[in-house]
This record gives C-alpha cells, structure tokens and sequence, in this order.
C-alpha cells in the first residue's frame, strides 16, 4: 500500500505531459485548382483556416515576350484582416494585401479594394527554344470569419511598345501600369512622349532597367532608373547606350494626392478613403525616335557660322573704311567743324597743348566763360552764369558757390567743355577700373557657380529625379553628362559676339591712343572724351552673361535663375553708366561705388526670390529703397552732382539749406524749373519707377529677379531715348552707322522678346507644371524658343553696345565748347 501513491503518479505522468506541452494549430486547409484558366474569373472565401492556391501554366516561345496581369477585388474593407496575395514565379515572387493601403501626405492614408499589378515578363531565346512557364497565385487571410474575394488572371496582348505608335491605356492608383520597349537596330536614341487630357491625378512616369522586381507603387516607384512626375504632358529622352539589353521598362505610376503636382494640399474628410474611380487616369505614350549625330553637327557648325558672320562682316567693314580714309588722306579732305557747319582749317587751342593740362578746356582768348552762341551754332547755347538773361535767383546763393566747381556746374546751359577739366590720364585710369573690376567679380562668381551646377547635373544622373530641373523635356538633347545641350550651347552666341565688341572697342582704343601720341587736335580737344574702360567691361559682362545663362541651363531652377539674371543687371547699369559718362566724362559714378551698388540689387534679388511671393514685410522694405533711391538719384542728376549733405553742421544749417533750394526750385521757380529738360527726364523716370513699385507691392511676382531685370531694363531704355531726343533737338546729327545699328536693335530686340515670352518652361510652378508648357523643336530639330531668344538677344546686346559705342561719332569734329550737356 505504500507503493500505490508513486503507482498513481507514474500512472498520471503521461497525460500530465501532455497537458503541459502546447497544443498544434490545425492546418488550414488548402485547396487547389490546378489548372487555372487564363481570362476566367474566379471567386471565394478565404479565412483563418483556408487558403487557396491557383496555377496557371503557358508556353513561350522565342521572340516572343509574354507578360501576365493579376487582378484581384475584394468587398471586405477590413485593414485588421486583409486579403494577401502572394504571386510566385520562376524567379521573383510579388505579394500585395487587398485592401491596398496607400500613405499620402501628413499621414493621411487611402485603402483601394481593386488591385491588378503586372507580372515580371519572361522571354524565351533560340538557345532556349520554347520555355513553360508556371504561375502560383496563393490568396490567403487572417480574419477568423472569412473575407471574400474575385481573382482574374489574364495575359497582356500589346506589353510590348512599338516606335511611333501611339498606345493608350488607363492606370489608377492601386492598378499601375508598365510596358516593355526595344531599340531598334537603326536607332541610338529615343524619347517617351506621355500625354493626358487631364492635368489630375498626378501621375509619376518612371523608365526602368530590365530587372525583377519593377517598382510600379507610390512608394517604391523613385528607387530605380529615371523618373519625372506628370500632369498633361511628360517627355523623357534615352540612349541606347545607357541601358546594356538595349530594352527598357517604362513605368506610369498614378499618385493618391496631388500636391507633387501643384494640386490642392486640402482633401475633405478623415480617415480611409477609397477612390479608385476618382483618380483613373487615361494617357497616351508614344516613343519616336530622337534627332541623329548628324543633325547636332550640323546645327553646332550652322550655330559657329552665323556668328563668325559677325567677325568677317566687321573685318570687311574695316577694310572700307581703311580704304576710304586712304583716299581722303590723298586728296587732303580733311578739316574741322566748328559746330556751325562750317569746316575751319584752325582751333584756339594751340596743338602744343601738353596732353596732361587741362583735358578738353578751351582756350580763353576764343572762347570765354561769357560767350554766348547764337541759334545758328547749333544746339543749346552755352551760356555762363554772367549772362544778363540769367537771373541771380535762378543760383543757389550759399557761401560754397564760390567753389569753381559748383560755379561751372550750376549754370544754366552747360557744354561739355565745363565738364571735361580733368586730367586724361587720371580720368582714364579711373575707368579703366571698371575693366579690372569686372573680371575679378566674373572669377570669383563663376567659379562657384560652375561647381554647384555640375553637382546638380551629378545629382540629378546618379537620382534620376528628373523633377530637380525644369527643361524643356520635349526639346531637350542630351550629350555626354549634360542634360540638356542645346539649351547650354544656344549662349554661344554671348561669348563670341562680347568677345567681338572687346576687339572693336580694343581697335577704336589702339587708334585713340595713337591720335593722342602724335598730338592730334581732334583727339584732344574736339568731340566727346574718348574713354573706354566702360566699354570693356560691358563686352566682359556680355561673355560673363553667355557663361553663367549656361550655367543655369545646365540644370534650370527655382534655386539658381539668379546665375541667368545677375549679369544682365550688370550689362543694364554699365550702359546708363555709360550713357550718363559720355556728356559728364568728370563726374561720373566710381567704379567702387558702382559695383558695390550692384552688390545691393543682387542681394535685394536673393532676397526677392526667397521672400518676395507672400512676405509683406519685404516688399514694404523694397518698395521704400526703390522710392528712396529714384528720389536720390535724381536729385544727383538734376543737380549735376552738387548736392551733398554735410555731416558736419551741427547747427542744422543742412534743413534750412533743403528748404531754401525746395522754396528755390520748387515753389518760386515751379512753373520754369532751371533745367527743364533733366526735369521731364526725371518726371517720367520716377513715375515708371513708382508704377514699378505698385506693381510689385499689390501683385508680388514671383519671378522677382525678372520683376528686377525689367526695372532695369525699362529706366535704361527710358534713358537711351531721351538721349537720342535730346541729341536730335541739339541739331547733332545721326551717321549711317549708328542709325543702322538702331534699327537693327530694335528690329532683333522685338524678334527676341517674341521668343523669350513664349515659355517652353517655368519654374514658377511644379516640374509638372513647367511640363504642361513644354514645346517641339522650332529651328533644325534641335532648338526651341528659348534657345533662339538667346540667340537673339546676344545679337540685341551686341547691336545695342555699338549704338553706344558709335551714337556720338558725329561730334569728333565739334568743338567741346559748342557740345551741349543734357
């Protein structure tokens, strides 16, 4: 009996055991339908306990690509328990959940209960011959109660895409779409056209290598080969030689918001939403070939002949004139012009004169300060401040007129002789600095610049994100790593035609200086100064711009547009700076100030781009630079640069001074100002300027760096016409060459802006967007409407330099003293 207790125990150890070790799950049972029949629709029920697996098999033979599609629809909407699907091949093995959750932006989510995805195509060889293929689809699901679910299977009759046919399909979000596409042998080179007539739903359009498993969702589609995102239009160009099977998938994508591509950020509602209705896209693509090697020679050696055009014109033009001037030099044709008309053979200054003394004063015993021309003498008489027609009030009256300089300045009429006292040599170096000035900013800005465009480039063929720059895609050919060639080397134009107008000016130059040598009176004291720093540095600032407009194009956007502007603000400021040098060659602006006045408006630009769109606070602060730098600068103007402010007067004698010449030029003398002429320039001036700034203070551009450029643009072009107007009221004369140049800058200019308004792409909005205004190729398949405003617009620049450089060629034989000021 004592035994019986351990009999006991021994005898329950067994189930004891067995409680204690875990049960098994049953497994579920599988059932099979082997085989599956292509284009057949199948239906069932799926739960924690059944899972069913379909086979389908087929034959491919060689040459021919075979691609299957599976589709799969659900009505559970159950996210706790989907249906799975799992698809398993030869070599890859795809698997999704229906519903098809989607993420988009601030974690909102979308559930699609509609999926069809496109399975990994197989291809059989001749080495091969006819290859069987097999496909398990296994449908499963955790949901204890059973989730139904339809099953379709059918094979793709047109996946592969053919040259120059048009193909549409639709796509949606839960039912991407890709297609396979082969070189023919004839062609290196292709583009992908996509169209839509509808900007939304934004779609992605992804061109990717010949691998499994292809990336057709949201949120995998960026991970592989090139992509760009795409409302109504998408365009991608591709090499053969970048992809080594010479075949490619191309991927359509649709997204589940539109905010990638400018659409509303706004969605109403919360939570899951199913949309598959909503947001199924219909496109067409079609791939054509791209332009052949011998369309880019060509255009390149038609682009480098038009130019060099430019260079043998002006060499024949020189040859004539040389020609010319050797017959003339013969037959002793040579005298001056007094002003009047008349060739005089003398001048009152003796040719003697040493170079350095008193550049361009004339010689008191001819031409004294009370000297008065008639009407006859042509242009504005010169008259002093002792002439009884002047009255004393018409002065200020302030001890600092007894400065000669403010006596010479503040006279009614001013000739160009009061404004030409200085010495050659200083005035000379002086602008000379502009020249050395300008080529150190050039080195120092460039640099950069280059260096970040090509990490854009690098950036953007490492990526594939074709959405970093805003191209023309349809008009975009690539070479070597450069995107967009045509775009780049269409400023070609810039550099050769700055670098023709640096010779030519370098030429004028070289012959000036001659003149000087052999103490040549009409070079030392008849027409206007000859001074040609400025000169130089606007044929700089033209190849400066040609460099850094294709540095923007190599890859254009938001960030960088300021590398195509920065320069023409440059070229705009150095040509009124000219403009203002020629009649007033002692007071003009240093190079210094001048330069670090531009520094201000690139960081006003900088600003304007980063701020400029919504920040009110920005355009209050631009606004009142711009009113307060237009009103300071005219009074500078009107008052030739006589107007300071003295800092040391502590007793406030500064206000009283502001409000005698306020009372003086304002309200005593209102209905006759003093300068009448500079009045109406600068009336119309500051009326364009505050037009501008109420432009930009109500409608904020976005483009403010445009908005900026045609500031400068407009008072430059204000400035110019004056000048002519006034030339001609001054009975000066116009000579064939200058005229020539006018009217080819005007007529250039007008074509150029033509093209330049056309837009073939924007940066404003979206790459998306900027897509829907690209365009085809207009000139020789290789260029579009941008590239042929840079083109044009070198020519306008180069043109109107020389209307600058020759405007004034019909006073070397006028005397200084009966040049007129304005």
């Amino acid at each position: 009996m004592r035994r019986c207790p351990q009999l006991v125990v021994l005898w329950a150890l067994p189930w004891l055991l067995r409680a204690a070790t875990p049960q098994r799950p049953k497994q579920p049972a599988v059932r099979r339908r082997d085989p599956g029949e292509f284009d057949r629709v199948y239906s069932g029920v799926v739960s924690l306990r059944t899972e069913n697996i379909y086979s389908f098999n087929y034959t491919s033979q060689p040459g021919q690509v075979n691609a299957v599609r599976v589709y799969v629809n659900s009505s559970s909407d159950s996210l706790d328990y989907p249906v799975l699907v799992v698809v398993r091949q030869q070599k890859e093995v795809l698997s999704w959940q229906v519903p098809l959750l989607l993420e988009g932006l601030y974690q909102r989510s979308y559930n699609y209960q509609e999926v069809s995805r496109t399975l990994c195509p197989s291809e059989a060889t001749n080495e091969t011959g006819p290859l069987e293929e097999l496909i398990f689809v296994d449908i499963a699901s955790m949901a204890p109660l059973g989730a139904q679910y339809q099953l379709l299977v059918t094979k793709i009759k047109h996946f592969q895409l053919q040259t120059n046919v048009a193909f549409r399909f639709t796509a949606s979000p839960s039912q991407p779409q890709y297609f396979l596409y082969k070189f023919p042998e004839d062609v290196d080179s292709v583009i992908i056209k996509v169209v839509s007539e509808m900007a939304y739903p934004c779609s992605v359009v992804s061109v990717q290598d010949i691998m499994c498993p292809v990336y057709d969702l949201d949120h995998n589609v960026e991970f592989n080969g090139v992509y760009q995102s795409m409302t109504k239009k998408a365009a991608i160009t591709l090499q053969k030689r970048d992809f080594p099977d010479e075949q490619f998938f191309v991927v359509f994508v649709i997204k589940p918001e539109d905010y990638a591509c400018g659409g509303s950020f706004f969605i109403q509602g919360k939570g899951n939403q199913t949309w598959n209705l909503q947001r199924t896209k219909n496109l067409k693509v079609t791939i054509v070939p791209s332009i052949k090697e011998s369309i880019f020679v060509k255009s390149i050696l038609l682009s480098f002949s038009i130019f060099f055009s430019f260079y043998l014109g002006c060499l024949l033009f020189v040859l004539v004139h040389y020609i010319r001037f050797q017959r003339k030099s013969i037959n002793g044709s040579f005298g001056s012009n007094d002003g009047s008309g008349n060739m005089a053979v003398s001048h009152p200054i003796a040719a003697s004169t040493p170079e350095g003394s008193n550049y361009g004063a004339i010689d008191e015993s001819s031409s004294s300060p009370g000297r008065q021309m008639s009407s006859s003498d042509g242009g504005q008489p010169c008259q002093s401040d002792t002439d009884s027609s002047v009255e004393e009030s018409d002065f200020d009256t302030l001890p600092d007129i007894e400065s000669d300089k403010n006596i010479i300045r503040t006279k009614m009429f001013l000739c160009l002789s009061d404004l030409s006292r200085k010495d050659r040599r200083i005035i000379s170096k002086k602008y000379k600095i502009y020249f050395w000035n300008i080529i150190t900013i050039a080195v120092f800005y460039a640099l950069p610049v280059i260096q970040l465009v090509i990490t854009y480039q690098t950036v953007v063929n490492v990526t594939g994100n074709q959405d970093i720059c805003y191209y023309n895609f349809l008009c975009a050919h690539p070479w070597g790593d450069l995107s967009a060639f045509n775009n780049i080397f269409s400023n070609l134009g810039h550099v050769l035609l700055g670098f023709l107008f640096l010779l030519i000016v370098l030429c004028r130059d070289f012959l000036h200086r001659r003149a000087l040598e052999a103490k040549d009176i009409f070079a030392m004291e008849y027409g206007i100064p000859k001074h040609f720093g400025l000169f130089y540095a606007m044929g700089i600032a033209l190849m400066m711009e040609g460099v850094l407009s294709a540095c923007y194009h190599v890859c254009p956007n938001y960030s960088n547009f300021q590398f195509d502007t920065s320069f023409m603000y440059m070229i705009a400021g150095l040509c009124m700076l000219k403009l203002y040098q020629t009649r007033h060659p002692d007071i003009n602006a240093s190079a210094y100030a001048a330069y670090a006045s531009f520094a201000v408006v690139l960081t006003l630009t900088v600003l304007g781009v980063g701020f400029g769109k919504n920040d009110v606070w920005f355009w209050v602060i631009f606004s009142a630079i711009h009113i307060l730098a237009s009103l300071a600068l005219s009074i500078q103007i009107y008052y030739v640069g006589r107007v300071k402010i003295d800092v040391s007067d502590t007793d406030l004698g500064i206000f009283r001074r502001a409000a005698m010449v306020l009372y003086t030029d304002c309200i005593h003398q209102c209905s006759r100002p003093l300068y009448k002429d500079r009045m109406v320039l600068l009336i119309v001036g500051n009326l364009v300027n505050l037009s501008f700034t109420l432009f930009g203070f109500i409608y904020r551009p976005r483009d403010f760096a445009s908005y900026m450029l045609g500031i400068f643009i407009c008072n430059l072009l204000l400035y110019l016409t004056f000048y002519i107007i006034m030339k001609l009221r001054s009975s000066e004369k116009v000579l064939p060459i200058p005229l020539f140049c006018i009217f080819a800058t005007a007529v250039v200019w007008a074509a150029a802006l033509y093209f330049f308004f056309q837009i073939p792409s924007s940066w404003e909005g979206t790459p998306a967007e900027s897509r829907e205004k690209n365009r085809e190729c207009i000139l020789l398949d290789f260029f579009d409407d941008h590239d042929i405003w840079h083109f044009l617009s070198a020519t306008a620049l180069f043109f109107s330099f020389l209307v600058l450089l020759t405007l004034d060629d019909d006073l070397d034989v006028v005397r200084r003293d009966k040049i007129p000021v304005f």
